[in-house]
């Protein structure tokens, strides 16, 4: 559906999807200037992601974390809500024969699945694009079965003086990010919105990650 013109949040929404649409060709080469912390990134999902049941990845992209996930675990569900990030994430998974994964088109507000029906829920690099943070964390949450681990590793631009420079560039280039982290304030985040924050880890590099990994307490525990 077209926005409305007089709807400003659903047209801040259309100019941001459009923004990845029209990113997604170039996204794996700007992960090369950023790449410093990535080794370490994926080293932390695999070992917590390591003989999980089923995963959900939100913001999949192009498949940077997907692969390490299929190693470990016996079904991914790799979503993005971009068409054309989800084209080169369903290549990428085909040329390596990736045959426990499921790419499919999922908005992280409005994730089609079973409530409570995932093991591991992992939104890599995309908690400070989000315009409502409460509200994407409450949708990762519920696909959580009672005792299951997200992990949500960020960008911080606010963590050290290079990155918060950097940001502050990205912004004149139109990036549609909508908050600027430190590892402490994510950290914050992820713990007030109910996850019991078990790991957080500051890795270094242009733009340092916050590694931030936790687990749904069941009730009454």
């Amino acid at each position: 559906m077209t926005p409305s013109n007089d709807d400003p949040n659903q047209a801040q929404a259309a100019r941001q999807r459009a923004y990845w649409e029209r990113y997604a060709s170039k996204y794996d080469l700007s992960l090369r200037l950023l790449r410093r912390p990535l080794p370490r990134m994926l080293e932390l999902i695999g070992e917590a992601a390591d003989e999980s049941g089923r995963v959900l990845e939100v913001a999949a992209g192009t498949g940077l974390v997907t692969p390490i996930l299929a190693e470990k675990v016996n079904e991914v569900v790799a979503t993005d809500y971009a068409e054309a990030m989800l084209e080169r994430l369903k290549a990428k998974m085909d040329a390596q024969g990736l045959s426990n994964v499921r790419c499919e088109q999922a908005d992280i507000y409005a994730l089609p699945y079973e409530p409570q029906s995932f093991d591991l829920v992992v939104a890599a690099n995309v908690l400070h694009l989000v315009p409502d943070l409460r509200g994407a964390l409450d949708a990762l949450k519920a696909m959580l079965k009672p005792g299951g681990t997200l992990i949500a590793p960020t960008f911080c631009h606010d963590e050290t003086r290079v990155s918060w420079l950097m940001s502050r560039l990205l912004a004149i280039t139109s990036f549609p990010g909508h908050r600027r982290f430190t590892t402490a304030t994510l950290t914050e985040a992820i713990a007030q919105s109910g996850i019991t924050v078990t790991r957080a880890e500051t890795l270094s590099g242009l733009l340092p990650i916050g590694y931030v990994e936790g687990v749904l307490q069941p009730p009454n525990a």
